[in-house]
């Protein structure tokens, strides 16, 4: 997910703040001014497999940028949401505060009626 200054900024669709780089394009530009606190809420599903290893419901990513959502339910190819928390910048000034990672409940995804 990306983290940049996007504030009144036309940087390409897939590279703006909260754009998931090079796969999705944010539903909207949230960006705050300069010198103003950014905030992102990010909730990644893994996919769900059974126990013969079929996917029952694809992992996704939604994106909530400054409370306003600007990336919903994007699924990742197949691929399982999993791994850690990686956080990096391109040499501009970033900080970062009042990082939480905790885990949700999901409720179990029902088999399709016959």
């Amino acid at each position: 997910m990306q983290v940049l200054d996007s504030f009144q900024n036309d940087t390409y669709p897939d590279g703006q703040a909260s754009s998931l780089y090079k796969k999705s394009v944010t539903l909207v530009n949230a960006s705050r001014g300069p010198g103003k606190w950014q905030t992102y809420d990010i909730i990644c599903i893994r996919e769900k497999k059974d126990a013969a290893g079929k996917v029952m419901q694809p992992g996704s990513i939604t994106v909530l940028h400054n409370g306003i959502v600007t990336q919903f339910a994007v699924q990742e190819g197949g691929k399982a949401v999993s791994g850690g928390l990686s956080l990096q910048d391109h040499g501009n000034p970033v900080r970062f505060r009042n990082i939480w990672a905790r885990k949700l409940v999901v409720p179990p995804v029902k088999p399709p009626r016959k």
